[in-house]
């Protein structure tokens, strides 16, 4: 696992057992769904001062090894 991914935690006891950013309340879909609605980085990081640049960049990192996983049909 990359030291980037150790950032993303998975508590069933936490949103539901979401994918979180360090044990936070942000999950990786909030921050992915940030970008995706055209929110730069630094205004994220703006809006939400407890989140790091790692943690944008762990988010999509999380994201991306997920999107490459083949499903069954």
């Amino acid at each position: 696992m990359s030291e980037l991914l150790a950032r993303i935690t998975v508590d069933p006891q936490r949103m539901h057992g979401r994918p979180c950013i360090r044990d936070l309340r942000m999950t990786v879909a909030d921050v992915l769904g940030l970008l995706s609605a055209g929110q730069s980085r630094e205004s994220i990081l703006e809006d939400y001062p407890y989140l790091e640049e790692a943690d944008i960049d762990a988010s999509l990192e999380y994201a991306a090894r997920h999107a490459a996983h083949r499903r069954g049909s």
